[in-house]
């Protein structure tokens, strides 16, 4: 047979990662889902399969990027559209923000951050009628964009007020607006190594900070990481690390390890010689634990149960790790979709979950044993105000304050009244991308 004579037309490179990239932030602005439920399991978006590793980055990127600085593109854009955002095509919405970002803060060519987005509405029915007006703004974005947004960027846009406003009223406005700026850069990926931190910071390209966490900026596929495969270390943001070493030695001590998953903290004390029981509600989220405890030759029991009704015939365990269920806060940094998926009325009815399970871990721990609770949130109810009512409410406890010389003499990280206490502002670095953490809060406690 001859070849044909016409070639099959192929999509023009790049489109399939930002028309997927379209569809998971309609999935996070429109429908309330997760980055984490779009990205990764049974709910991910089904194009991810046919993407290759360089536009699967960029995807994400581009998702990352449009989330973090939401506020500011809703700015720019009103600035730039007489009549607002188109609100009858969803497909529209999206490709304005998509070119806007690649124009001010990717390094993408302007023509092609308009092009694309153009062939985006296009290829939509609702949308294609804006083809024209996202081709215009693009445009003018291209020209004018760096100087509209110069005009608010002391502002803190990129924050929901409800939030930025109990930031300021907890934290003061000068740290609450650090925070804000930190959170604005893209971060690094953080690993927990097993041994031989600086060697590992070699291999990886990156750094070891104060407090042996691994810090790097190597991005793609983490599996194919050095060291991946053979177990060496796992991914774990260096503040999230912190809370697992307030037990001190665990060796051969049993260690009850609440919400689990997906596990970081149960691969710490297991790998510390703790007899771990790790106890989570989710199936898939357990799994996915084993698989990381498979993976690193480490070992620990697991429940798949909610740990705020669990009970068991154990004597009781010589400490409980309670990392909470939370608004989950003080992860935007890595996970920028929290800070438009979580309403403040979530907070109150966290708080009654986080009582709940600081409840059950008091009634399972032994006598002289150690309670440690945290969670990612920077909001006060879920962290210092929890700690102090249980500690009003039960008198067999007591607060056993973390000494500085615990977390790598970074005082600033402990409070006045010796509990943990990370911003995204701390640990500041010449290079944004290398500096910052989650925000965690920790307590420590011995029940009598």
């Amino acid at each position: 047979m001859p070849p044909s004579r016409f070639a099959v037309p192929s999509e023009v490179p790049g489109l399939a990662a930002r028309r997927i990239a379209a569809d998971i932030l309609d999935g996070v602005l429109h429908k309330h889902r997760t980055l984490d439920d779009q990205l990764d399991g049974a709910g991910a978006h089904p194009g991810l399969k046919s993407l290759a590793d360089r536009d699967r980055a960029l995807m994400r990127r581009l998702v990352s990027t449009i989330l973090r600085r939401l506020g500011t593109l809703g700015h720019l854009l009103s600035r730039l559209l007489d009549r607002g955002v188109p609100t009858d095509a969803p497909r529209a919405q999206s490709a304005l923000l998509i070119g806007a970002a690649q124009i001010l803060w990717m390094d993408v060519p302007d023509h092609a951050a308009v092009d694309l987005s153009v062939r985006l509405v296009q290829s939509d029915r609702r949308a294609a009628k804006y083809a024209g007006l996202v081709n215009a703004v693009l445009r003018r974005c291209a020209r004018e964009g760096q100087g509209l947004i110069d005009e608010v960027k002391t502002q803190s846009l990129d924050l929901p007020q409800w939030m930025l406003t109990r930031w300021i009223a907890h934290y003061g406005e000068s740290t609450a607006r650090d925070m804000a700026l930190a959170l604005g850069h893209e971060p690094s990926l953080d690993l927990t190594v097993k041994s031989d931190a600086p060697q590992w910071a070699s291999r990886l390209h990156g750094e070891t900070l104060p407090t042996g966490t691994v810090r790097t900026l190597l991005q793609g596929s983490v599996t194919m990481l050095p060291g991946f495969a053979e177990g060496q270390w796992w991914v774990q943001d260096a503040a999230a690390a912190l809370p697992a070493r307030l037990f001190g030695d665990v060796k051969d001590k049993a260690i009850a390890d609440l919400c689990a998953a997906p596990g970081g903290k149960t691969a710490q004390l297991a790998f510390a010689g703790a007899r771990v029981t790790a106890v989570d509600r989710s199936p898939a989220r357990m799994a996915r634990l084993r698989d990381n405890l498979t993976r690193l030759s480490l070992q620990a029991e697991n429940v798949v149960t909610d740990s705020a009704e669990w009970s068991t015939e154990a004597e009781g365990f010589d400490g409980i790790l309670v990392d909470a269920p939370c608004t989950s806060t003080g992860t935007i940094r890595r996970h920028p979709d929290v800070a438009w998926l979580r309403q403040e009325a979530d907070i109150a009815a966290l708080s009654g979950l986080q009582r709940r399970l600081l409840q059950r871990a008091v009634a399972l721990l032994k006598p002289g044993g150690t309670l440690v609770y945290c969670t990612c949130s920077l909001e006060p109810e879920e962290g210092e105000q929890a700690i102090a009512a249980l500690l009003a409410g039960e008198s067999g406890l007591r607060r056993a304050p973390v000494a500085k010389d615990e977390v790598a003499g970074l005082n600033e990280i402990v409070t006045a009244a010796g509990d943990l206490r990370t911003l995204p502002c701390h640990l500041p670095h010449a290079d944004p991308r290398l500096g910052g953490l989650d925000g965690f809060y920790a307590a420590r406690l011995v029940k009598s």
